[in-house]
């Protein structure tokens, strides 16, 4: 996988994944114009739109009816060194059962995002001059 950021104005950034465009930006009182969420607003829709994405695969391949599905993802940026702490509410259909649910509670915290951000992440960088 393989995402490319390049600045077209200030701190707004189009962000190139495979032939997908998004945009990231900062606000006003941070020196951005607001013309995009923040990079860290965007790791909480990943990690929302992933939870909800794997629910619903998980609940197809079961043959449940699921209906409508929404995940909220809230999360504060901790300080170096200390945890991040995310808050991810499931908006379930009423008509579930309670193992129905109990069961997408635990598919949910296995979604690929929250797998990544659970774990012990590595980086490589290095610099390559244009």
């Amino acid at each position: 996988m393989r995402a490319t950021a390049t600045r077209t104005a200030g701190f707004n950034h189009r962000i190139d994944i495979r032939g997908h465009e998004l945009a990231a930006d900062e606000p006003a009182e941070q020196g951005g114009t607001d013309q995009a969420p923040t990079p860290q607003e965007l790791l909480a829709a990943s990690l929302a739109a992933c939870t909800a994405i794997t629910i619903e695969m998980y609940a197809e391949r079961k043959g449940w009816e699921l209906g409508e599905v929404a995940v909220e993802c809230d999360y504060r940026q901790a300080e170096r060194g200390s945890p991040t702490d995310f808050t991810i509410i499931l908006r379930l259909p009423e008509a579930l059962t309670d193992e129905q649910v109990e069961r997408i509670q635990v598919i949910a915290a296995k979604c690929p995002v929250h797998r990544t951000l659970e774990g012990d992440a590595r980086f490589e960088q290095r610099v390559e001059r244009l």
